[in-house]
C-alpha cells in the first residue's frame, strides 16, 4: 500500500505543474473570450472546456516526456530544448485534438476517410488557428520556464521568485 501511495504522490507531483499552468492560462483565455462575446449579447460557459483542455495538455506533456529523445539538447543553450519541446508538445497536442474531434465523426460516417473529410469541412478554421497560436505561445512559455527551472534548480528559482530560504546541505 505504501508503494501505491508513493507512486500516486509521484504522479501528482509530475502532473501538477503543467496542469496548474494550463488551468490558469486557459481559464484566463476562456474568460477573455467570454467577456468579448458579452459585448454582442452572447453568453458562453467555457469553464469545463478550459479545465478539460488543461488536463489534456498536461497529460500530453507527461506522455511526451516519457519519450527517450524528448530532452534532446540538455547541454546546449536553453532555447534549443525550449524550441524542440515546444514543437513536440504542439504536434502531440494537435494529434490528440484531431483524434478527439474525429471520434464523433467516425461514429456517424462509414469509414475513417469520410469522417476525416467531414471533420475538415466542418472545422471553423479561423477559430482552430487562433487556438493553435495561443497553444503554441503557452507551450513556449511553459517550456521556457521549465527549462529555466531545470538549469537553475528548483530551490534557486523558488528563492529568486519568493525569497524562500535555500536548503543547505548537511555534511
Amino acid at each position: 500500500m505504501h508503494t501505491v501511495l508513493a507512486r500516486a504522490k509521484e504522479e501528482l507531483e509530475a502532473v501538477a505543474p503543467p496542469a496548474v499552468f494550463f488551468f490558469v492560462t486557459l481559464h484566463v483565455l476562456a474568460f477573455t473570450r467570454s467577456l468579448m462575446l458579452m459585448e454582442y449579447g452572447i453568453s458562453v460557459s467555457t469553464f469545463m472546456a478550459a479545465t478539460i483542455g488543461a488536463l489534456v495538455v498536461a497529460k500530453v506533456i507527461l506522455i511526451v516526456d516519457l519519450l527517450p529523445w524528448v530532452n534532446r539538447y540538455p547541454d546546449k543553450p536553453l532555447i534549443y530544448n525550449v524550441a524542440w519541446k515546444t514543437a513536440i508538445y504542439l504536434l502531440a497536442s494537435l494529434l490528440v485534438h484531431f483524434v478527439e474531434h474525429l471520434v464523433p465523426f467516425v461514429r456517424h460516417h462509414e469509414n475513417l476517410a469520410t469522417a476525416t473529410r467531414h471533420l475538415i469541412a466542418e472545422t471553423i478554421w479561423p477559430h482552430f488557428w487562433a487556438v493553435q497560436m495561443w497553444l503554441l505561445l503557452l507551450l513556449f512559455v511553459y517550456c521556457a520556464l521549465r527549462e529555466l527551472i531545470r538549469a537553475l534548480g528548483r530551490e534557486q528559482v523558488l528563492h529568486m521568485f519568493f525569497g524562500t530560504p535555500r536548503r543547505t546541505a548537511v555534511h
